[in-house]
């Protein structure tokens, strides 16, 4: 017999691993918001982003406290263990709000230090658990945009590495710059092995409407927080004896991320038209969408950066154009999720 106390339990034992995607997003749009002056609009999404971050925080402990089982075991899942990087990403990403909106560092490198202990304890955690699992899925089924989480992850760090350098903290500033130049250039490998395995399943795997999940334009988010990890190295790059000497690389490589981005928006724009509009493949709100409004935000922060730190100021007009398109797909995924939420309160369990 189900128990109208049971069924909440439930929910909670399915929770989805890339929950912390909300706080992502929500994140990514406040700082890009801050950066193109709607200081506004930043702070009230950096308010609601400290809510968002602390009720998921709640549920994650008391998912892993009561339905440990079902925790460990997504690790393991390979649809559904990408999806734990969103925690490492969200604390990064709530950190640099911190820091770039009110300058308390001591916040930031707090988050810091959370976002690397969970990076290096689930990186080799996840991957670990799927290279000794027995039974394996085929590309088709095993593999989706969300994998390249671990390279936002990753890039997370480097980003809120870059901007805690030189303000104090437990690690001196020569240190950290090798700790965020290292991981922005771990972050680089992880995308070539990850998106060469994608691009592999994309033109020569049967490929249907329900495989396009919203995770895939990760494809593009991941090379725009890269850019975003790059311009923060070449930032701090002139006071860095370990940096200044590598400067010409690392804008170098920094641009190389993206343009990489930037090829994937018309590609996924194109298979979106093809999924939604051409095959009539329904939107029904998944916590995966969250992982559309994160690119568009991030690539709106990234491209501002590179226009400041490469004097690109011809385009000026990329960033706010994705900005807008970020707050407006932001506005559509709450909406969905609020939906979602009153659907799932409705619903009488059964007795």
């Amino acid at each position: 017999m189900n128990t109208p106390q049971q069924a909440p339990d439930r929910g909670l034992a399915s929770m989805s691993p890339a929950s912390f995607g909300l706080v992502m997003a929500t994140g990514i749009v406040s700082l890009a918001a801050a950066m193109l002056s709607l200081p506004r609009v930043a702070h009230f999404l950096f308010k609601l982003n400290i809510l968002f971050f602390a009720v998921l925080w709640a549920l994650t402990l008391l998912r892993l406290a009561k339905h440990s089982g079902h925790f460990l075991r997504d690790m393991a899942d390979h649809m559904r263990a990408p999806g734990y990087f969103t925690m490492v990403a969200g604390s990064g990403i709530v950190g640099e709000q911190f820091v770039m909106l009110y300058g308390n560092y001591q916040a930031g490198w707090i988050l810091w230090g959370l976002a690397a202990t969970l990076w290096a304890v689930l990186i080799y955690a996840i991957f670990a658990a799927l290279t000794i699992r027995a039974d394996k899925p085929g590309l088709d089924s095993g593999l989706s945009g969300s994998w390249l989480l671990a390279v936002v992850a990753t890039q997370s760090i480097a980003v809120l590495g870059g901007a805690l350098a030189g303000h104090g903290g437990p690690i001196d500033a020569a240190p950290l710059d090798f700790i965020a130049l290292s991981m922005w250039l771990c972050g680089g490998m992880l995308y070539v092995l990850i998106m060469a395995l994608i691009f592999f399943r994309y033109l020569f795997l049967r490929f249907s409407p329900a495989d396009l999940s919203p995770s895939y334009w990760i494809n593009m988010g991941a090379m725009a927080i890269s850019t975003l990890a790059g311009t923060q190295l070449i930032a701090i790059a002139p006071t860095s004896p370990l940096l200044a000497p590598i400067l010409p690389f690392i804008k170098g490589l920094t641009l190389f991320f993206w343009a990489a981005g930037t090829w994937w928006i018309p590609l996924l724009l194109v298979l979106g038209f093809w999924r939604h509009v051409i095959m009539r493949f329904p939107i029904r709100y998944d916590p995966l969408y969250w992982g559309v409004v994160f690119p568009f935000g991030m690539y709106a922060a990234s491209t501002h950066s590179l226009i400041r730190v490469l004097e690109l100021d011809f385009l000026a007009l990329l960033p706010i154009c994705f900005l807008y398109a970020a707050m407006a797909a932001w506005l559509v995924a709450f909406v969905g999720l609020t939906h979602d939420m009153g659907r799932r309160l409705r619903k009488k369990p059964t007795v």
